[in-house]
């Protein structure tokens, strides 16, 4: 027994912190979905991210997923994500995606081959023939030449590459986005960013939390819906598919103030891996700049 009133204290303490530690570390969270709202946001982070790296998150059914991400934390997702993040520094994906530009919704989704790295950040895409604007390709590295990007964009650029601003009218034809933002960490920055004004408008929860199979991923979609909308907010509404075993979100769908939606995205395969220079080098004999 501890000889004064702080020394007691710090044993429960002690004591209460070795208890929630075991509780996160257990194998099965099936027994523990109703009991994770009682942790601290540390807590559920390290719980979150054992059980979606051990396959356990995703083994639940809709029911309990649903009722695991109404008791977390507000805080926790985006510290997961956050955490998260380093594991994708270096990585290739492919990925569908749809904007809205100039008021016109593509018939077909863009269908993209996009390797990663960062520090410096740089980007190799490739369109694919299957999607939209197939056949065009682009690189940017920062390290090099931060505010240009190389590649054949469309019409003459398809024939002959060419350097363009990362900011130009070539570079926007296509996206309301820079080739910057092109990559799992942008959307996962852009959530944390938001958060901070949802948690200043009182929005401290999603509007709507349900299981979604989207082109055959299974996802926990996250909707989030704001009062005053655009332009105080990205957007009206978004829903957010997160993954059930890696720490980022496989599918995003933007809504503006009249509930039209203005940017589909899927992330399909994703794998982390090292690259070379000759990966972001417009002489790699595998491109056809």
């Amino acid at each position: 027994m501890p000889r004064s009133a702080s020394g007691f204290r710090f044993a429960c303490a002690s004591l209460l912190c070795l208890a929630l530690a075991s509780f996160a570390a257990r194998a099965d969270p099936s027994d523990d979905v109703g009991r994770i709202g009682d942790l601290g946001v540390e807590q559920q982070v390290q719980w979150l991210s054992r059980s979606a790296g051990s396959g356990a998150l995703a083994s639940l059914d809709d029911a309990q997923l649903v009722a695991l991400f109404r008791s977390l934390d507000a805080r926790t997702l985006p510290r997961y994500l956050q955490d998260g993040l380093r594991d994708f520094d270096s990585c290739e994906f492919t990925m569908r995606r749809r904007e809205r530009i100039k008021g016109k919704w593509p018939k077909r989704a863009d269908h993209m081959l996009v390797r990663v790295t960062r520090e410096p950040l740089r980007i190799y895409a490739k369109w694919l023939p299957d999607g939209g604007h197939a056949g065009q390709e682009v690189i940017y590295d920062d390290s090099k030449r931060p505010d240009q990007l190389y590649g054949h964009l469309g019409g003459f650029l398809g024939v002959v590459p060419m350097w363009a601003s990362v900011n130009g009218a070539l570079a926007r034809a296509q996206s309301n986005h820079s080739i910057r933002e092109l990559g799992i960490d942008a959307i996962t920055q852009r959530f944390i960013d938001e958060g901070r004004k949802f948690a200043e408008a009182g929005i401290t929860k999603p509007t709507n939390i349900e299981v979604k199979n989207v082109d055959g991923l299974r996802v926990i979609a996250l909707t989030y819906e704001t009062v005053e909308g655009q332009p105080t907010f990205y957007a009206k509404k978004e829903v957010l598919g997160l993954d059930l075993e890696r720490p980022l979100f496989r599918t995003l769908e933007s809504y503006d103030n009249d509930g039209e939606i203005f940017e589909s995205v899927v992330f399909e395969r994703i794998e982390t891996k090292p690259f070379d220079d000759l990966t972001f080098d417009p002489k790699n004999p595998d491109y056809r700049f």
